[in-house]
């Protein structure tokens, strides 16, 4: 029932994120930024006065707007003030807050909530929010070009082929982590958080030493590279089936999912103009309320696990596996998908091609 209650959030996430992204384009990424966090707020402030399950549901409906209008905005307003040729690494260092936010958030709450009561504990991520506006009101959001008009819609086609390679990197991980734990136990792990922890700190450490790798790198590539890994290590996680071979899997998973989120946006940005930025961003990150809650023929079941706990870990890490090799059919050596790869950016095909047929008689032809 709880996870029930936090999906909530992610369908209207899920929902708004191309309306915001195509607000934003026209409106300003500031206001909507401001706006999302207010609304978090308020409803982290309305939450402790709740006694209906109704009425919580209605309430983490108005924060999966809040979260789409400030993560959208965000990602746009990062686009516009990172310089080009240092995008990989302002994405890299950007996606720290959201792990930081995942480690931190938990141990506060827990200490809010032990020294005083629940209401403190809504309160206090309440406070977050009201910070979170005034360190929005400091930035200066770019003047831009009015005269360059943006195509104006919803979804950013130009992104698709790459916001597919990200939506496969998701779902593999969202296998991982629904599984981590119940498969340290059936290898023999006593701490079962462990390999969620190593995954973390791989993650952290490598996005900060290496965050400058996906600005010199064409971005197609290294995203296809993360796949390859991500899928490498699944496989070692679900064949080697022992302490060793499990912290192996998550270290070279965990190499790969450091490089798949800075590859595929900047490659995503990449097909963008500054007025379509909104749209690509809102397009982009709508795979990522969609992505971890894929399920390839429900192997996650409760009767599944029931059934046969030890082996739908494996199961499931090997579909999530050609999830990843189905996110590689999406780069352009393969046929697929309107993004091609420059020296450093990724750029997309437009307009007709540049090699046309003639005509049997024609002069060129007849050579």
């Amino acid at each position: 029932m709880p996870g029930w209650r936090s999906a909530r959030s992610g369908v209207t996430a899920l929902l708004c994120r191309p309306y915001v992204g195509r607000l934003s384009d026209s409106r300003g990424r500031i206001p909507l930024m401001i706006f999302g966090a207010v609304l978090a707020g308020v409803g982290m402030l309305l939450i402790p006065f709740v006694s209906s399950l109704e009425a919580l549901v209605a309430i983490r409906l108005l924060q999966g707007v809040a979260e789409a209008a400030f993560f959208v905005a965000s990602f746009a307003l990062l686009a516009d003030i990172a310089p080009p040729e240092r995008m990989g690494e302002a994405i890299s260092y950007n996606s720290l807050g959201f792990y930081l936010g995942l480690a931190l958030g938990p141990p506060l709450g827990e200490a809010l909530l032990s020294h005083w009561s629940y209401g403190a504990a809504w309160t206090g991520a309440a406070m977050l929010c009201a910070v979170t506006v005034g360190l929005t009101l400091l930035i200066v959001e770019p003047p831009r070009d009015r005269s360059i008009v943006g195509h104006g819609k919803l979804i950013h086609r130009p992104g698709i082929p790459a916001s597919l390679g990200f939506f496969s990197s998701l779902v593999a991980v969202g296998g991982f982590l629904a599984f981590a734990s119940l498969h340290s136990a059936e290898v023999g792990m006593s701490n079962t958080s462990l390999a969620l922890l190593v995954y973390g700190l791989v993650v952290v450490v490598c996005r900060i030493l290496f965050a400058r790798v996906p600005d010199r790198v064409p971005s197609l590539p290294l995203g296809a590279a993360a796949l390859v890994a991500m899928a490498l290590g699944l496989t070692v996680m679900a064949l080697w089936l022992t302490p060793a071979g499990l912290m192996v899997g998550v270290v070279v998973t965990a190499v790969g999912v450091t490089f798949s989120a800075p590859a595929f946006f900047s490659a995503i940005f990449a097909t963008a103009t500054p007025s379509e930025r909104g749209a690509a961003a809102g397009t982009a990150s709508a795979f990522i309320d969609s992505g971890p809650g894929v399920r390839a023929d429900l192997p996650g079941s409760r009767g599944s696990v029931e059934r046969d706990p030890g082996r739908v870990p494996c199961r499931c890490w090997l579909r999530r596996t050609r999830c990843c090799v189905g996110g590689l059919a999406q780069h352009p050596a393969c046929g697929r998908g309107g993004v091609i790869t420059g020296p450093r950016r990724a750029t997309v095909r437009r307009g007709r091609p540049r090699h046309r047929s003639r005509p049997c008689g024609s002069r060129r032809s007849r050579r």
